[in-house]
């Protein structure tokens, strides 16, 4: 068993006119961290607006493990995909960086 915190690291661009709702879902009391904080292992998530293109957010989501994650994945698979699917008309663009463990 992996018992690493995992780190999972986003890019988005919000989309023209819809970034003060952007911030409100993807912050870090929005509905994104609301349905995360249901699941055991959740250590929080922290937003950044990029300085130079105020569209663009990096967003950090902690995890105490993949096993973790993918617990709470399995469980609210419905939940998760019915609110990414909501937030698709947020979003110009969103990449996912890759999933991070601490250099010890």
């Amino acid at each position: 068993m992996d018992d690493q915190e995992l780190t999972i690291a986003w890019r988005f661009t919000a989309r023209a006119g819809k970034e003060l709702e952007f911030e409100k879902v993807y912050g870090a009391g929005g509905d994104w961290a609301t349905l995360f904080r249901s699941a055991s292992g959740y250590r929080g998530a922290r937003p950044y607006r990029s300085r130079q293109a105020p569209r663009r957010s990096l967003v950090i989501d902690r995890w105490s493990s993949a096993e973790a994650f993918a617990r709470f994945k399995s469980s609210s698979s419905e939940e998760y995909r019915a609110l990414d699917e909501r937030c698709e008309e947020l979003t110009a663009d969103e990449t996912h960086l890759g999933d991070f463990t601490e250099i010890a």
